[in-house]
């Protein structure tokens, strides 16, 4: 195996969030590229306000989101160069 060539990828979280609800969006910058995933919760009126466990979730579901869009833009380049 060749040695690893470093790359710099660069992720971004911007937040918004109320007592209820938390928005995320994780912008990805990587080389010439440039991707975003969003995220989001709420909280139950039942359940106490803990900030911290919104903003996670939301951050998790940006990722997750991010995610997908970095493995359909994979899947596309592949069909591109094998066709």
């Amino acid at each position: 195996m060749d040695e690893l060539t470093p790359h710099s990828w660069k992720l971004t979280f911007e937040t918004r969030e109320d007592m209820d609800h938390c928005e995320m969006v994780v912008h990805l910058e990587a080389g010439d590229r440039s991707l975003s995933g969003h995220g989001r919760s709420r909280r139950n009126p039942t359940d106490p306000a803990v900030p911290q466990i919104g903003e996670e979730l939301a951050a998790a579901r940006a990722l997750h989101d991010l995610a997908n869009h970095l493995t359909e833009d994979a899947w596309a380049m592949i069909e591109r160069h094998t066709n």
